[in-house]
Order: structure tokens, then C-alpha cells, then sequence
């Protein structure tokens, strides 16, 4: 045993009820020894008071242990969870069938109020900061083009989002400080780092990056501005210069995509962060979970079916295709949303201020009429960013780059959630159905 224990309460002088060890293990019914094993595993956390011979706990906290042993071992004698049994507490977003809001504010007002940068830092911090921007420090910003720059040519703006992420961690030695400060610290870098590293589109010049200056300590007061994140976006995925309606749709896009409640993706980050993986870890295994047609790549689908829409010049057509390759119509429906998804009818009413989205607003709109005559799904998200990257000449990867870069800070929120949580309690129990033991040896 690590420490010899006195028999009498500790007194904190601070009205904190301390528990010695061997009073924390009578509590919890287990062996003094089992009581350090929590702490190890992060469970409880230990002090030992100037003079004394051993170490003390909270009595709140070991108390609370205790309550939530009692719930598991209540939940394991009722069997195998049932699907959706598992909930997670967040303050971050919730959905009705008709609206979702952050923080309790409609997430539609804010996309046409307020920019990325702004909704974001208002996300994690309650503080809204007028103007505010995300920058990197230029050997980040080195190492993750450096990075980026080696991919194989046939590589896509996803593949190199992922690749800075990694290359932004190994050039941040305060990755594994997990202090709120830190974090915010990284995720503003973290951020920039990730369009930064992206390649221009063809035709389009990005301006040498300024100075660093983060959002922290840089009021718009203090000289002219970095570019936004959605200004970046813009130069690296569509070869046409910049409307204000066409960056107007594609901030709002980048806040409406900021987060959607437990997505398989934001759940992949929380699991991370309750690991206690450092932040640009958790985005990373964010990024993986969006890397397929049932989540953040489905936008791109939408985006091919709707440049057919526009090369044949029949939604009909296109519709019968899709239906009959065994598959649905991409860009239609929501699990969550029974009727409209908010999201896409905010970005088609500013969409519609686009000159040049006229003809894919109406490829889309004559999609959803067609598909209606059979179903009663409508225009999700996937459908509205297939209109914008279309009609802006983005490549069909856009509409992924666009949800991957918005969510990130989405990401980030549900981290600092995590991390304010007890560790390593995202782990559901396997209901085993392989053969019953002793099975002959192989």
C-alpha cells in the first residue's frame, strides 16, 4: 500500500469534507489499494495535506463515484443497451423539427447576423467579438504546406485537411495542454492552419499571409484585418472572384454547419476527448468519421447529380438514374427534420441574391418538385451547398471542405464539454455474441 492512513477526518480549514483513504474504501465497498487504481485511471483525484501521513479525497467526489458505480451496475443487470439508450449531456445545440438553435438562439438568425470567427468564439466563450479573426503562427502555417505540398497530385482538399491537422500538432509543443485558454488557443490556430494549407483553385492568387495576429489580441481597431475564413475558402476552392452575395452565402453556410447536436462525427470527438486526446487529435478523428457518403462527403453527391441536372437539362431524368442505381436521391430528407431542414432554406433564400446560382436554384428546386411526386422528403443542407459550390465552379469535394472547416469549431465546443467531464466514460458496454466458452484451442 502506498501511504499509511490515520483513522480521524482530515480537517481542510476550508469547510471541505476529506476522506482518508481507508474511510474512501469502506465507502465504496472496495479494497484501499482498488482506491488508488481510481486515481490512476482519473476517476479521483488525491491530495496529501502539508504534515499528514497520507493521502485525502473528496467526500463529494468519492460519493459521486459511488452513485455512478450504482447506476452501471443497475444498467449491466438489465441486459444489452438498447439503441439510443446512451445520452450525453451538451449545452451546445439543439434540434426541433423545424429549427436548431446554439445555445439557445436560433441558429439561422445567427448565421445572417454574424461570421464564422464571430459565432464561434460566442460559441466557446459567450463573448461575442465583433470582427474577430483566426491566424496561425507562420511555422504552423509552414509545416502544415510543407505537408500538404508532398500529397499525390490526385489528392483533394479533404486529404489535405487531415494531413494539416496532423502536421499543426506536431509543431504545437502545448497540444497536450488541455487548460480552456490553451485550447482556445489552439483551435483559433488550428482553424486558420487547416484553409491556410489549402492550395489555391486554379486562377485564383492568395495574398502573402500578415503577421499573425489572433483574435485574442487584435480588435478591429488595430489596423486592417486578416482575411475571414470564408474569404480564404473562397480563393482555394472556386476559380471566379467573389461576389458580396456569394460570400454572404458562404459565411452563413460555414455557421450553419458549425454543429448539429451528436452527429456521428462530433460523437467520434467527444470519445476522443474523453480519452483525453488534445484537441487537434480530437479533430482529427472528427475528420475521419466525416470521411464518407453517409455524413460530411454527402454534399458532394448532391453536387454531381445537380451538374447532370444542368448538363441534360432534366431533373427527371437524373431522378430516374438515381432510383435506379438502388440508392435514394441525394440532397433530399432529414432524420431529424420532418418536414424542411432550416439550414437549407436559409442558405436558398440567400442564394437566391446570387446572380450567377440562378440556374442551379432551379436544377435544385426542379429535383425536389420531381423526387415529391414519390416522397415526401425534402431539400436538406447537401442540396443548398450542392447549389452554392455549383454555381460558384467549386469542385464536388467542396461542399465536404466547406462542412469539415465549419465544424470544426462545433468540434472544438463538444471537446471542451468532454474535457470538463469525468475521463474515459464514453465506453458502452459489448453485448458479446461469439461462441460460449471454453471453445478448443485454434
Amino acid at each position: 500500500m502506498a501511504d499509511t492512513e490515520s483513522d480521524t477526518e482530515p480537517e481542510t480549514g476550508r469547510g471541505e469534507r476529506r476522506l482518508t483513504t481507508r474511510e474512501a474504501a469502506e465507502l465504496l465497498g472496495v479494497k484501499p489499494e482498488t482506491v488508488y487504481a481510481y486515481v490512476s485511471r482519473g476517476q479521483l483525484t488525491s491530495r496529501r495535506a502539508p504534515g499528514a501521513r497520507g493521502s485525502t479525497f473528496d467526500a463529494d467526489e468519492v460519493e459521486a463515484l459511488l452513485r455512478r458505480g450504482r447506476r452501471e451496475a443497475a444498467a449491466q443487470s438489465q441486459g444489452p443497451p438498447a439503441p439510443g439508450d446512451t445520452v450525453v449531456r451538451t449545452g451546445i445545440t439543439l434540434i426541433e423539427p423545424d429549427r436548431h438553435y446554439y445555445r439557445g438562439v436560433d441558429a439561422t438568425a445567427l448565421a445572417r447576423r454574424y461570421g464564422y470567427e464571430e459565432v464561434a468564439e460566442w460559441l466557446w466563450t459567450g463573448r461575442l467579438r465583433p470582427g474577430v479573426r483566426f491566424t496561425a503562427p507562420p511555422e504552423t502555417r509552414a509545416a502544415a504546406r510543407r505537408a500538404v505540398s508532398a500529397l499525390p497530385a490526385h489528392s483533394g482538399p479533404m486529404d489535405g485537411l487531415r494531413v494539416a491537422a496532423i502536421a499543426a500538432a506536431a509543431a504545437d509543443p502545448l497540444r497536450f495542454d488541455l487548460t480552456e485558454r490553451t485550447v482556445l488557443a489552439s483551435a483559433r490556430s488550428l482553424i486558420a492552419t487547416l484553409v491556410d494549407a489549402l492550395p489555391p483553385a486554379p486562377g485564383q492568387r492568395v495574398p502573402a499571409a500578415d503577421a499573425p495576429r489572433s483574435g485574442e489580441d487584435a480588435p478591429p481597431s488595430a489596423g486592417p484585418l486578416p482575411p475571414s475564413i470564408a474569404e480564404q475558402l473562397w480563393l482555394r476552392l472556386s476559380p471566379h472572384p467573389a461576389d458580396p452575395a456569394s460570400l454572404r452565402a458562404l459565411q452563413s453556410a460555414l455557421v450553419l454547419l458549425i454543429d448539429h447536436d451528436l452527429a456521428a462525427s462530433t460523437l467520434a470527438v467527444r470519445v476522443a476527448a474523453s480519452a483525453r486526446a488534445h484537441p487537434y487529435a480530437a479533430v482529427s478523428a472528427g475528420l475521419g468519421a466525416a470521411d464518407g457518403p453517409l455524413h460530411g462527403a454527402a454534399s458532394g453527391l448532391a453536387h454531381r447529380m445537380l451538374a447532370e441536372v444542368l448538363d441534360r437539362g432534366s431533373a427527371a431524368a437524373v431522378v430516374a438514374d438515381q432510383l435506379r442505381a438502388g440508392g435514394g436521391v441525394p440532397g433530399l430528407g432529414h432524420r431529424l427534420y420532418p418536414a424542411h431542414d432550416p439550414r437549407a432554406q436559409a442558405l436558398f433564400a440567400l442564394l437566391a441574391e446570387v446572380p450567377g446560382a440562378a440556374d442551379a436554384l432551379a436544377a435544385a428546386r426542379e429535383v425536389a418538385v420531381t423526387a415529391a411526386q414519390r416522397t415526401e422528403s425534402h431539400a436538406n443542407v447537401d442540396l443548398a451547398l450542392a447549389v452554392l459550390t455549383v454555381s460558384a465552379g467549386m469542385p464536388p469535394e467542396a461542399g465536404e471542405t466547406l462542412f469539415a472547416v465549419g465544424r470544426v469549431a462545433g468540434w472544438i465546443a463538444h471537446a471542451l464539454e468532454e474535457y470538463a467531464e469525468h475521463p474515459l466514460r464514453m465506453r458502452p458496454r459489448g453485448h458479446y455474441r461469439g461462441p460460449k466458452p471454453p471453445q478448443p484451442m485454434p
